[in-house]
Formats: structure tokens, sequence, C-alpha cells
């Protein structure tokens, strides 16, 4: 009987995550997700990425480092004084959304944990579009952690660490949900944690322009159509 590999998968929940949970699967990889609370003000993202790793009878973790983003004034996401910009404001004026060294830090747990399991790979759905305001979703970011993990693991288990998304826009991953099957339905993607998507934060607006431009139905609900005042 052959062992299937495993690839550990920094899952948010998120449409990006959820794409990146169908590619590995596709290729015939175990999938591990983990999944992290700190302390987002937005924990409809963790609901949905339970949905998503039952739908994938993946394993599946939270990680709690609320102590941490209770340690990270200004961001919009962990400082509830700090008001969440819309797509309406400027993109450069959404730079509260950024969590500093957030991907730095949730990238080398998932690597610790995949050294520690002997996986293959620990994948990030870091993609082209989020590169203007996430300096941690660029390619020197992605160059940078690899050569921290070699030198971190120096004798010990190493995975590669892949970011199949890298040079992708938005639209591009879409279109990959949308042949692999990947439950989009189930993903959240918005800044707020209400019943529905809000429709009006950069988030939802990337992720309806993304399926719109890949040419596949959004089935989010939404409360307001943002998009719809700028056509």
């Amino acid at each position: 009987m052959t062992t299937r590999p495993l690839a550990v998968l920094a899952f948010s929940g998120g449409m990006d995550s959820t794409t990146l949970a169908a590619h590995y699967r596709h290729r015939g990889y175990e999938l591990l997700l983990l999944s992290f609370d700190y302390g987002q003000r937005n924990v409809r993202e963790l609901e949905a990425a339970r949905r998503i790793a039952r739908h994938y009878a993946a394993e599946h973790h939270i990680v709690d480092l609320a102590t941490v983003g209770a340690l990270l004034p200004g961001s919009a996401l962990t400082d509830r004084t700090v008001p969440l910009p819309t797509a309406r404001v400027p993109e450069e004026a959404r730079l509260s959304t950024v969590v500093p060294n957030r991907n730095a830090i949730l990238a080398n747990i998932a690597v610790a944990v995949a050294s520690a399991r002997r996986a293959a790979l620990v994948a990030l759905g870091i993609q082209a579009g989020d590169r203007a305001l996430s300096p941690d979703c660029r390619p020197d970011f992605l160059d940078a952690l690899r050569r921290c993990v070699t030198a971190a693991l120096d004798g010990f288990p190493t995975p590669a660490v892949e970011a199949p998304f890298l040079g992708m826009g938005k639209a591009e991953v879409a279109r990959i949900a949308d042949a692999l099957g990947a439950p989009l339905a189930l993903s959240w993607s918005c800044f707020q944690g209400g019943e529905l998507h809000c429709g009006e934060c950069g988030p939802c607006v990337k992720r309806h322009h993304a399926m719109t431009e890949a040419g596949i139905t959004d089935p989010t609900a939404y409360e307001t159509e943002f998009w719809k005042e700028t056509a």
C-alpha cells in the first residue's frame, strides 16, 4: 500500500487557500490544514475553514495566536479601534488592513509542523493580486523564507516551501478553482463577520471581480454590491 505524501497548508478558509487545498488534493497529497486565530475581528473565516476541511476529509487544526494579535496595534484586522476601510477608498488607504509579518509568522509555524510530521511540503496561497499592499506576498519574501527554512532545519527533515499561485492574479486562481471543483461557496473572504459577505470591503470586491473575469458564477451572497456603483 502506497502512503500519499503530506502537504501542510496555511489555510485561512478564503478563496485562495480553498483553491490551494483543491490543487494539492488533485495532485494526490494528503492534506493537513493549519488555520490561525490571531485575534482577527472576523472569525467567520475560521468557521469556513472547518467546513472546507470537512469537505476534503482533511486533518485540520486552529492554532491559537490570539495573544500575538493583541500585541499588534494599528492593523484594522486585529485592533478594533482602527476602522475597517472599504473598497470606496483608494488602495493605498487600505494599508491599515496589513498585519505586519503575518505570513512569515504563519508560514514558519507551518514549517515546524511539517518538519515534525515529515511532510513533503508547506504551501501558501499567496497570489500576485496582494503584492501591492502586502510585502509578504511577493517573490522576494518567498525566496527569503526558503533560505530561512533551509538554515533553520539544517540536519532535520526539511519540507519544500511552495506558493503555486505566486505569479497569478486572482481571476486565474478562480479559473483553477472552477476546473478542480473547489468548494468556493464554502469559503469566506470578507473582512466583516456578518451573516453575509459585506460586498464593500476590498476582499469582497476582488473576490467578485475575479470570478466574473474568470467567467464563472459567483456563488456568494453579498449584503450590498458595491461594484454595480462603479460599473
